[in-house]
């Protein structure tokens, strides 16, 4: 893995979002998040597992 994380934007990003969106990269074992208006900024960091639980909870909408 590069010693640079490897930032892609949401696939439900549109133009018309004007920023409003994340980023997620892959950070060895965990994965990264961080907004997009402000990508020199910080980043939160999920375990795969933690992070899969929170998307499927909001794909249920349980949360």
């Amino acid at each position: 893995m590069s010693d640079r994380p490897v930032w892609r934007k949401s696939s439900y990003s549109t133009e018309q979002d004007l920023g409003t969106c994340v980023e997620v990269a892959e950070l060895d074992d965990r994965l990264g998040v961080r907004d997009s208006k402000d990508p020199s900024g910080p980043h939160l960091s999920f375990s795969r597992r933690s992070w899969t639980t929170f998307v499927e909870a909001i794909r249920s909408r349980s949360i």
